[in-house]
């Protein structure tokens, strides 16, 4: 089995920091600060993110950076105490991309990636066994009226990876599931012992119009949800991904780190 997320990335067991995305105003630099300032300990980064404030035109994080901009990614993160833990989503057009992905999980140390792209799970599968890193796939709002994107349904997640080995599975958006009209805890249900990677967000409201909102004051049952995946034996990590405030949201993600820190310690 792929390694664990170690202790020191851990809070009372919790393991929880942000989706780089948060801050996709800022660079990867700053992403690692605003997380620290946040109260996190771990970072989810993202495909294209310019790696510093003053980075030159290319010099971003993605699979496909310089041996030179991923070590410097990585002393980053640990001279700031930021435990990388994923990276995603990001999306593979055949094996080679999976290779290039994996070889770059590899080298950042990642407990797992983040996918879309299902309809090579065959693929993933085969670079789970060689690397022993996880791929969780993610989902973003849909609904049956577009029935080419499926990926927004549990169920056709659960069709995809109960039958591969268990380092294959789900990354459970909280917040797009709502978006998608459906209820997370009953999602979180549906997944059990799949679920590898959550990424932890409120909304305003069910559907398509809700907006980010920090945990326990929108309609996602955060707390339940929390306590659901604390039931399950989860062991992967929380990513906060405050798509709202984009300018000034470290306060929001800091509320939101703390509800799930309350939570998960009941």
């Amino acid at each position: 089995m792929a390694a664990p997320i170690p202790e020191e990335a851990r809070q009372n067991g919790l393991a929880i920091g942000c989706q780089a995305y948060s801050f996709k105003e800022f660079s990867a630099f700053e992403a690692i600060a605003k997380t620290k300032e946040a109260g996190g300990k771990t970072i989810e980064f993202y495909p294209g993110q310019k790696l510093r404030p003053n980075s030159p035109a290319g010099e971003v994080v993605n699979h496909n950076a310089s041996a030179e901009v991923i070590k410097t990614l990585k002393d980053e993160c640990a001279r700031q105490g930021i435990s990388p833990v994923n990276y995603g989503v990001v999306a593979a057009r055949d094996a080679a991309d999976i290779t290039k992905i994996m070889e770059f999980a590899k080298t950042m140390g990642l407990y797992s990636v983040c996918s879309e792209s299902t309809e090579l799970v065959a693929a993933w599968e085969t670079a789970v066994k060689q690397y022993d890193i996880k791929v969780a796939f993610h989902e973003h709002g849909g609904s049956m009226s577009n029935p080419k994107y499926k990926v927004w349904n549990p169920l056709y997640i659960l069709g995809v990876v109960e039958s591969r080995d268990p380092r294959v599975g789900a990354c459970a958006d909280l917040g797009h599931w709502c978006t998608s009209g459906l209820k997370p805890i009953e999602c979180l249900r549906i997944l059990k012992g799949h679920i590898l990677s959550v990424h932890l967000k409120d909304k305003s409201e069910i559907g398509a119009r809700g907006v980010v909102v920090p945990a326990g004051k929108g309609v996602v049952d955060v707390a339940a949800c929390v306590a659901e995946l604390k039931a399950q034996g989860f062991k992967g990590h929380f990513s906060v991904e405050y798509e709202n405030n984009w300018k000034d949201s470290v306060p929001q993600v800091r509320e939101t780190i703390d509800f799930a820190k309350a939570e998960w310690a009941k």
